[in-house]
């Protein structure tokens, strides 16, 4: 049966595991190791879950979440929901209880799955019934061991499916006020999957590392649902300070990422060389040298004899069968495409959000330029607006969002066309992003600056970590700064200065003038009126707890600019 033949997300699972029921579907950490589930085995704990799941009362139609770190027990949750014509509403485990909650109610969910007694007590408030994924007695997976699995007969899902259907509730990250739930069907998703391998080559012989947030409608489409509809394989990370372990065990072929994780990776890799041997040092330094010469098509004579010294200890350390890193959630630096490209770790920067079922634009292996979102797959339309803002258009737009009709009429026009507030250019066949609709800083003498190109290219510095430009109304552009702290006291240490602490070094003229070195190198590059005028170094890096970041690690700049408006107001002074 093909994909665009089916009408669930609980039949294309079906169908995966009748037609590879001894391959691989999952390695899956436990203690310390990566124990393989088969295709069969998955189906049978999916219909044992979904048998306990039914006994607490779900129905078809019911939104359920699930709050809780990414495990085998999250995925088989959310399959199990699906087998049940349940509506699956996934809460990223970072979350407060008082947000949570919020998404709890809005949502008008009968249970929460919890993968945690912390995040369990975080929603006692909602009201909802409260049930634990693993990790005990009593808890679903657990329970799962010795229940009678669901005959599928009696599974909605896969009985009685429907593909236009609300298959799950994804709530945005929130940038600008309370999130809001996105409808997707079942259709979204399945024509997602009928067109992502058309458009580029995946298949069953793939074996996906999963680490980012199973909430995320990025890792949830193309880490979660994708690898299942070709029949591949998923190895979950045991934690994120594991990466390094996990890619010698899990040999992947395929890693969906974001930059700041491959920026840490490449920060990772320089670290580590530079405490090798002179000779190494050196050869290592030419490899990256040629590689980006090369990934600029520039001439690189000497790349192919060191990628097959150099290069290849580097593929080693990823696994040593890798073919590609996906990246989204941000545009991806030039010099971080440039350093893997250069070591013949391609990475393919695509676009997508979570009203458009993640990725309507990527990348391809043949005419990648990792300086653009690529161009759209299968049948989806992609225009600019006359303001420059990206509209999009096709079967993977959203349904709308749950039950708030004048924002789901602002968002979708009545051509069908999503406005994604992303403002962008047309570079040949591909598209590329020059910033938010919304950011766009307007200066006192009426120029218009597009801050998010500048902060990319200030991060660029491996001692910053985030820089938020401001401007409205100013004579010139000033940022707020947090430091790579770890980067900064490296550098402190190596240069004999005293101070420890954030406080200290924030205020410490070395490191003040160090940070102010790295903006005068962007600055050097832009346009007098987008240059950096004014800055003030942050003690606190900007973190999801403290208000700045969205869960999806995205800078909230209204969020910012309301926190910290004295700062910018006399830095705006002169």
């Amino acid at each position: 049966m093909r994909i665009d033949d089916l009408n669930s997300l609980a039949q294309l699972l079906e169908r995966a595991c009748t037609k590879h029921p001894n391959k691989p579907a999952y390695l899956v950490p436990i203690n310390k190791q990566h124990v393989p589930v088969t295709y069969a085995e998955h189906w049978q704990t999916v219909l044992r879950v979904a048998a306990l799941l039914a006994r607490h009362g779900i129905q078809p139609g019911d939104r359920v979440c699930i709050y809780g770190e990414n495990s085998y027990g999250w995925a088989v949750a959310d399959w199990a929901l699906f087998v049940l014509g349940a509506v699956p509403v996934p809460i990223y485990p970072s979350l407060p209880g008082d947000q949570a909650c919020y998404i709890v109610q809005d949502a008008q969910a009968s249970i929460v799955l919890c993968g945690s007694r912390e995040a369990s007590a975080r929603v006692q408030a909602s009201g909802a019934k409260v049930l634990l994924i693993q990790g005990e007695p009593g808890a679903l997976i657990d329970d799962a061991k010795t229940a009678e699995p669901r005959d599928p007969a009696e599974c909605p899902g896969l009985t009685h499916p429907d593909r236009n259907a609300l298959a799950t509730l994804i709530y945005t990250s929130g940038t600008t006020g309370n999130p809001k739930g996105a409808m997707l069907s079942h259709d979204n998703f399945l024509y997602m999957m009928e067109v992502i391998p058309s458009a580029f080559a995946v298949s069953e012989t793939d074996v996906f590392m999963s680490f980012l947030p199973l909430s995320h409608v990025y890792e949830r489409v193309n880490g979660h649902v994708l690898p299942v509809s070709l029949g591949a394989t998923v190895g979950y990370v045991q934690s994120y300070a594991t990466v390094a372990s996990d890619f010698q065990v899990i040999r992947p072929t395929v890693m969906l990422t974001v930059p700041r994780f491959l920026d840490a990776l490449r920060t990772r890799i320089l670290d580590a060389t530079s405490k090798a041997p002179p000779l190494r040092r050196r050869l290592f330094q030419m490899m990256m040298d040629q590689g980006t010469a090369k990934m600029r098509k520039q001439p690189a004579p000497l790349w192919p004899i060191l990628n097959m010294i150099v290069g290849k200890k580097v593929r080693e350390r990823v696994g040593g069968r890798f073919r590609m890193f996906i990246s989204g959630g941000a545009a991806l630096p030039a010099h971080v495409a440039e350093f893997f490209g250069g070591f013949e770790l391609p990475v393919y920067q695509g676009y997508g959000l979570t009203e458009t079922t993640s990725g309507m634009s990527i990348n391809r292996p043949e005419t990648n330029d990792y300086r653009s979102i690529g161009y759209p797959i299968g049948g989806i339309e992609m225009k600019l607006a006359e303001d420059g803002e990206i509209l999009v258009r096709g079967r993977c737009n959203m349904q709308g969002y749950y039950r708030l009709p004048e924002d789901t009429a602002a968002a979708i026009d009545d051509q069908g066309w999503f406005h994604t507030g992303d403002i962008g250019e047309p570079d040949g066949v591909n598209f590329k992003i020059t910033d938010r609709k919304k950011d766009l800083l307007i200066l006192g003498n009426g120029k218009n600056v597009a801050p998010q190109p500048i902060e990319n290219l200030i991060k660029e510095s491996r001692y910053i970590n985030e820089i938020v430009l401001f401007g409205d109304s100013m004579e010139y552009v000033c940022g707020l700064v947090a430091p790579e702290w770890d980067a900064v006291k490296d550098y402190a240490k190596q240069h004999g200065i005293s101070a420890t602490s954030p406080a200290e070094l924030a205020v410490h003229d070395e490191i003040k003038k160090l940070i102010k070195g790295e903006i005068d190198r962007a600055n050097k590059t832009l346009a007098d009126y987008q240059k950096v005028k004014r800055h003030l170094i942050l003690e606190r890096p900007f973190s999801i707890e403290g208000g700045e970041l969205t869960p999806s690690m995205k800078v909230k700049r209204r969020v910012v600019r309301d926190m910290y408006q004295a700062e910018i107001s006399s830095m705006g002074r002169g």
